[in-house]
């Protein structure tokens, strides 16, 4: 590997990053207006996190989402990956709605419909990565946990607030 192509390899790397921490400060920003206010008032499950903790995990996930997609795009001709970089980027934006669904709109009946898609689109995701890197695959397993998690505390945030 040249040093030219070892640069670009490193500015591609840092723009997956930066475009998944960016798509998490979008929902980030969304949370925040609805956190201390309407969130603080719903009753939650004994099972629910600190609000502190969701942060730090979701900047790591990104992270590891950021280097899935990098590996992805940089292991395969361009018709191989494609297809998954075009579903990463659908699960993405799944990701960015369910924030505005469940905190900008306030509507947890349609955040758990929205949540239920991103955990199909990133099992579908995971699924087209592993063919072109297995690794990258992998890297989507912690996120995958989570989104599961997130899936299950919002049903019960769903049950737990019927009128909200």
């Amino acid at each position: 590997m040249t040093a030219q192509s070892r640069t670009v390899d490193l500015i591609a790397l840092a723009l997956f990053v930066l475009l998944c921490l960016g798509i998490g400060a979008l929902g980030g920003a969304v949370t925040e207006t609805s956190v201390r206010t309407w969130y603080a008032d719903l009753a939650k499950p004994d099972f629910n996190p600190p609000n502190a903790v969701f942060g730090p995990v979701w900047t790591v996930l990104y992270v590891l989402m950021g280097v899935a997609a990098w590996r992805v795009w940089r292991s395969g001709d361009r018709e191989m990956t494609r297809g998954p970089l075009t579903l990463f980027a659908m699960q993405l934006v799944l990701n960015l709605g369910w924030s505005v669904v469940f905190f900008g709109l306030q509507k947890i009946g349609a955040a758990l419909a929205t949540i239920v898609v991103l955990d199909v689109g990133v099992i579908v995701t995971a699924l087209a990565f592993r063919p072109v890197d297995r690794l990258a695959a992998l890297l989507m397993l912690p996120y995958l946990a989570w989104v599961a998690f997130a899936t299950v505390l919002n049903i019960s945030i769903w049950r737990l607030n019927p009128t909200a």
